[in-house]
Parts: structure tokens; C-alpha cells; sequence
């Protein structure tokens, strides 16, 4: 069914707790009923979609038209001797739907464990963590296309899935995705390189898949400040790609640079690393700051506004780009 409803606060539907309003809010547990209202609306373009809201940023106080997927239900439709699809609805949470699959002992997306967010949200940013990436698993993404209203689907392959990206990523606003068909193994093998995750099971002597989520909550709950605690959205920049030339320059004066190479051309270097060299790890400047353990995730201490945690965000890219000469790219979505 369809719920609509008129100048609906947005505040306690977002993580970073910042104060906006709906002027219509539509949330939709059906399909064919969400695809009839959006071939209703006189301009499609005005909806924003809203998920669990753990990684947007509302700049703006007021948006006209705000729709909220709460499609729900995890089931088996295939299944063979080594791997499983599995379809979630776009309304379940991420992090249930991951234990789910833990206690279900499919393998795959146990390392993504405490991530905040929705099924549906997942493939648009690629949410990633400890080095495995939800697009290595999707299978199928369902949406509706808002410009039509017409029912579409998307392979692997055209999901175009890369770092922190996706076609819809690249289509921002274009579609509403309802559904996600995962390809999960029947047969366990431990992605544990990252040290954190290696030291969190050095203790055992064999690792399950319990094992390897209850490692990755304790590192997240380690090292990040909740959400219900702290208004944040998770990691607010993404690693920078960066030239071999430019990381060759930069190791010259840093040895200690964190550098991981991803082609013979390009490599990654740490944001966080880059942020905490130029003095802006725990800084503070009024209601907003970068959290005092992970400099890489920008707080809101209580009655921030976007706008002012976007001019703070401005101000650690400039310092970044002036000491390093690397562009910072945001990974949270504005709006």
C-alpha cells in the first residue's frame, strides 16, 4: 500500500541528524502501486528517494516530494550445489539482512556486517568495507524507472559497480530500486587480509562466518561513533585514485604514506591519512567536527545544518589539495 503524507520531519530520518522537511512523504510497500503513483505525478524529477538515510546530507531544509521504498521480505530462489540468490526487498535494513544470510551460512557480504542503510540503497553506492564490495555479489538489481514509471532491471555487468559507484550513482535520481537478487556461496572462505580483521581473529583457530561478523561490528563499533549517538554519515570522503608519478612524489617526503596500488598507472592513498597530516583529525569547529578516532568521518555534534557541515567539509578538501595537491571526492549524497 501507498501512505501520504503532508510536511513530515525529516530529522529522526537521517543519520547525520540534520533538520529538513518533506512537503509530501510517500512510503510504498508495493511495486505496481509505487509504479502507478510515480506515472501520476506531474514531474517525476522533483521525488527524492530516501532510504535509511545513512549517507546523504540534506542541505537544503525543505524537499517537495520525498519517497521512502519500505518493500520487505528475504527469499531463497535459487539455489545450486556451491551458491545461492537470494532477493531482498529495497525496505530491509542492510545489517539484518547480512546476519540473515550469516545465520542462513551463505557467504559473501559477512565483512559489509554494521553497515547502516537499506537493502535498496546498497548497489547505489557500491558500500564496501574490510575489501569486499556488494557489487561483487549482486546478481540483479529491480527498479522502477521515475521518468516512465515503467518496471526495469539490471544485470551485474550493467550495473557498471567501481569504487564507491554505480550506474545509478552516475543516474542519480533516475530510478527507484525496490529489490536486490544477491549471489551468495555455500562455501565459506574467510576474506580476512585487512589487519584489523586479522588481528580481531587471531584468536581462533579456525574462523566461521559468526566469527568474521562479530570481528567486523567490533572493529566498527571500535572505531566509529554510532549514529544514534553521534550524527554521522560514515566515511564523508573517499580514497583519492591517484597517478603513479603523483604517489611517487608524495612517498618521496612521506615514507610512512599509505599507498595500496590498483593498476600499473594508479593507486589508492588513504583520505584519512591525508585529513589527519594537515591537522584536521578531532577538530571542532562549533556544532561540526571530525570525529576525535577516525578523522575521516565528519560529526555532527547537535543543531548543525548541511550548510554548515558542507563548508567544514570544504574547508579540510582545500587544506588536503594545498599540502598534497590531491582533490578529496565526497562520498556522502547532497541534497
Amino acid at each position: 500500500m501507498i501512505n501520504i503524507r503532508q510536511e513530515v520531519s525529516l530529522l529522526s530520518r537521517n543519520t547525520f541528524g540534520i533538520a529538513a522537511t518533506a512537503t509530501v512523504f510517500v512510503e510504498s510497500d508495493n511495486h505496481a502501486e509505487l509504479s502507478d503513483f510515480v506515472r501520476s505525478l506531474p514531474d517525476p524529477a522533483e521525488v527524492f528517494v530516501l532510504g535509511g538515510g545513512s549517507n546523504v546530507l540534506f542541505v537544503s531544509e525543505r524537499l517537495n516530494v520525498v519517497l521512502h521504498p519500505v518493500m520487505k521480505g528475504i527469499e531463497l530462489i535459487d539455489e545450486t550445489e556451491d551458491h545461492v540468490l537470494v532477493r531482498a526487498g529495497a525496505g530491509e535494513i542492510w545489517d539484518d539482512f547480512v546476519n540473515w544470510c550469516v545465520e542462513h551460512d551463505y557467504a559473501g557480504i559477512e565483512n559489509l556486517s554494521y553497515i547502516p542503510g537499506t537493502a535498496g540503497a546498497c548497489p547505489i553506492q557500491n558500500i564496501g568495507a574490510y575489501g569486499v564490495e556488494a557489487g561483487e555479489t549482486v546478481e540483479i538489481v529491480e527498479a522502477i524507472e521515475k521518468e516512465t514509471g515503467r518496471t526495469v532491471s539490471f544485470d551485474n555487468p550493467q550495473c557498471l559497480f567501481g569504487y564507491r559507484d554505480s550506474f545509478f550513482k552516475r543516474n542519480k535520481g533516475k530510478y527507484i530500486i525496490t529489490a536486490v537478487r544477491f549471489r551468495l556461496s555455500k562455501r565459506f572462505e574467510p576474506n580476512v587480509n585487512y589487519s584489523d580483521l586479522k588481528t580481531g581473529l587471531s584468536r581462533h583457530t579456525s574462523v566461521t562466518l559468526k566469527d568474521v561478523r562479530q570481528a567486523v561490528i567490533d572493529i566498527r563499533r571500535r572505531k566509529l561513533p554510532e549514529p544514534s549517538e553521534l550524527g554521522n554519515a560514515g566515511s564523508f570522503f573517499k580514497n583519492p585514485t591517484i597517478h603513479i608519478e603523483k604517489s611517487n612524489e608524495i612517498s618521496k617526503f612521506y615514507p610512512q604514506a599509505p599507498l595500496y596500488p590498483v593498476s600499473q598507472e594508479y593507486c589508492k592513498i588513504s583520505a584519512a591519512w591525508l585529513i589527519q597530516q594537515c591537522g584536521w583529525k578531532g577538530i571542532r569547529e562549533g556544532n561540526v567536527g571530525t570525529h576525535e578516532r577516525q578523522p575521516l568521518v565528519i560529526v555532527n555534534y547537535g543543531g548543525a545544518n548541511g550548510k554548515e557541515i558542507l563548508n567544514f567539509a570544504r574547508k579540510i578538501t582545500e587544506a588536503v589539495h594545498r599540502q598534497f595537491g590531491v582533490s578529496l571526492e565526497v562520498e556522502v549524497n547532497m541534497v
